[in-house]
């Protein structure tokens, strides 16, 4: 069976195995991380994992979808649609930033790009959980200004998708080509500051 053919099947060890494989993804990469070892950091057998799992790259599609969903969650908590949109965005790029940064979300984009021309459906489940759930909760952030008329945005998809591209600059494509690239809070900050400055000089009423 290839990743294009497999589904996703739930049962009583599935967020067992969830937990045991985001451990060893973490810890190995996408490549390093063999079903042995998830299945011994899951304390399941080999069996019951690919019962749920049966390809693992659906594995660690899975996996990223529920890290995106468990940050995007975080952000909602802590941004308050209430402060001031210079504030908020600073927030929401921060985050943004630090993911693209992070090594999970370079692996993620890394198996996105290497396998999703041969398994399209993989591909469709990273862009869902990755690209259009940050579109989503970002949408939900600006449209309160919006409605204030702080923000004068027509298009709203295509606002937060530059700001999100422009949350990437050149430091998220440097570290991702392996070019040395500087990730301490300095570096960060003038990637959010730029962000930042450019989102609100296009859209600020």
């Amino acid at each position: 069976m290839t990743a294009a053919d497999a589904e996703i099947k739930k049962g009583r060890k599935f967020d067992q195995v969830l937990t045991g494989a985001r451990e060893v993804f973490m810890r190995d990469g996408f490549e390093g991380a063999s079903v042995d070892d998830i299945a011994r950091a899951a304390g399941v057998s080999k069996a019951t994992l690919y019962s749920y799992f049966p390809d693992k790259r659906l594995l660690f599609t899975e996996v990223a979808r529920l890290e995106c969903n468990r940050q995007g969650e975080a952000a909602l908590q802590e941004i308050s649609t209430d402060a001031p949109i210079e504030k908020v965005l600073r927030e929401a790029a921060s985050r943004i930033v630090r993911f693209f940064l992070s090594d999970f979300g370079q692996q993620v984009f890394r198996i996105c790009v290497a396998e999703s021309y041969r398994f399209p459906e993989l591909g469709q489940r990273f862009y869902n959980s990755g690209p259009a759930l940050m579109r989503e909760r970002l949408t939900s952030v600006l449209r309160p200004y919006v409605e204030r008329g702080e923000l004068r945005i027509d298009d709203m998809d295509l606002a937060c998708n530059q700001f999100g591209e422009l949350c990437k600059s050149d430091l998220f494509v440097r570290c991702l080509c392996g070019v040395p690239c500087s990730t301490d809070d300095a570096a960060i900050d003038r990637v959010v500051t730029g962000a930042v400055e450019m989102f609100l000089a296009r859209y600020r009423a």
